[in-house]
């Protein structure tokens, strides 16, 4: 059995999977929010690329990736996958572990599978310059790579906390030619609203995405180049350009004949899990006996203790009105080293998965997660991004599972990234500085009350 599957250069995938063509249940349309009216694309204009929003509706299985596009996937694609034999032998659990190595992309993580794309799609309407926000920095990293590559400006919002903990991502966003300030920040309305009432706000991807569309939407006004938002996960097209991480894998465990009885990402805004499960959800779909986890953190329990309702994908109240799992749009998760995964909502794709039973949401603790991740790391000798030790810790659950149970089993891991400018988080848990959250039920309520009189979506 090989230790790691390769694909020739010439097997990678050459459309993306849409998984809105297969759905039981049609998702719910993003709703005005003056009118509630289900937005159209003229609503959506002033932010992305037509382009982009014609992914954004589309209900075609396949969409064709541009020859541009699969030019530059190839620094780094096909992927490889790796069987995790050391970890096996460690765990000495009746499980073969696969993970997919999306950390050897030039920024470290998935993140550039959809930056590249958009960064592409952009180019080509004529946009000159792109704003977005992070969290961690893998998305704000992946997006300056992708605009260096086709030559656009790209404007970064990073959450706060992230900027002051994680250094080496912003030198990685200007190493490639971006700018990033922290946020919120003093550049925009939003941001200063935030520190008139919090002047030491940790910020939130929440924040940092009303940031991030007001520079968009505001720019012709201020005098800047033509500019256009990008958002790294979340949204429709988002997604679906992810999904060529797991159509590789199907190509790569057919090769040695396996096929996953359970599949594990960490999910934020649901990006890398969209794009290791949806190829498998379309199996699952079909009758195939598939177990598929999304695993978020206890701090941020979108997913686990979020009901489904429209709101904001921001907290400044400024996106249309997304239907998904969502902790409320003022909600301000606690500063935990996964900054990745502290958005408070989820895509609306993942989010109606979840309702009709074919993805299971998990949440795990921070402790568990280094915990995980060093074992990983000591075993596998990758070093993960703290995101990814939330997917490692559920791998550990499951093959613990297994061995109690009696049953072999096969699981497929997405190994979105690696953590190696993530270090002070190691550093901060070797020091027995890092402590688990759990967020108070009544913090989840107070952030809800802001969603009274929203729509309700339907059931």
């Amino acid at each position: 059995m090989p230790v790691k599957i390769f694909l020739n250069e010439d097997e990678i995938p050459r459309e993306w999977y849409n998984i809105a063509a297969d759905m039981p249940t049609p998702m719910q349309p993003p709703l005005h929010p003056g009118t509630h009216q289900p937005v159209g694309p003229e609503d959506l204009a002033p932010v992305f690329p037509m382009n982009l929003i014609e992914q954004e509706v589309s209900t075609e299985r396949w969409i064709k990736i541009p020859d541009q596009v699969l030019d530059k996937l190839l620094l780094w694609r096909p992927t490889p996958l790796y069987r995790a034999v050391n970890l096996e032998k460690f765990l000495n659990c009746p499980v073969k572990i696969y993970y997919k190595n999306e950390g050897v992309s030039p920024a470290g993580s998935h993140k550039p599978n959809t930056a590249i794309p958009q960064a592409y799609y952009n180019k080509v309407f004529g946009v000159k310059r792109i704003a977005t926000e992070t969290g961690a920095g893998q998305w704000g990293s992946a997006l300056s790579f992708a605009c260096s590559q086709f030559g656009l400006e790209a404007k970064v919002y990073m959450v706060r906390i992230s900027y002051e903990q994680k250094p080496y991502r912003r030198l990685m966003m200007n190493t490639w030619g971006a700018t990033c300030v922290p946020s919120p920040s003093t550049e925009t309305e939003a941001g200063r609203k935030v520190l008139a009432l919090d002047p030491n706000s940790p910020g939130s991807l929440g924040i940092a995405i009303s940031e991030a569309v007001e520079d968009a939407v505001t720019s012709e006004a201020q005098g800047r180049p033509l500019t256009r938002y990008a958002l790294g996960s979340v949204l429709n097209h988002v997604l679906l350009h992810q999904t060529i991480i797991g159509l590789e894998a199907q190509k790569q465990l057919a090769q040695v004949g396996d096929y996953p009885d359970i599949v594990i990402g960490c999910a934020g805004g649901g990006s890398n899990f969209a794009g290791i499960s949806f190829p498998f959800v379309r199996d699952k779909i079909a009758g195939k006996q598939v177990q598929i986890i999304a695993v978020e953190p206890m701090s941020c329990p979108t997913m686990t203790r979020g009901p489904f309702l429209y709101d904001f994908g921001d907290t400044m109240q400024m996106t249309p009105l997304l239907p998904m799992h969502t902790l409320g749009h003022a909600f301000i998760p606690a500063p935990v080293h996964a900054g990745g995964l502290r958005y408070h909502g989820m895509a609306p794709l993942v989010s109606q998965l979840i309702l009709d039973g074919l993805v299971e949401p998990r949440a795990v603790y921070q402790l568990d997660t280094f915990k995980a991740g060093v074992t990983w790391a000591r075993t596998e000798g990758f070093i993960s991004a703290p995101e990814t030790n939330h997917a490692l810790a559920a791998v550990f659950q499951e093959a613990k599972k297994a061995k109690e149970e009696g049953k072999e089993k096969v699981i497929l891991v997405n190994w979105s990234g690696h953590g190696l400018v993530d270090l002070a988080a190691y550093d901060a848990f070797f020091q027995g500085k890092l402590v688990d959250y759990e967020m108070p039920q009544d913090e989840i309520e107070l952030a809800l009350k802001a969603l009274e009189g929203f729509p309700k979506p339907n059931f």
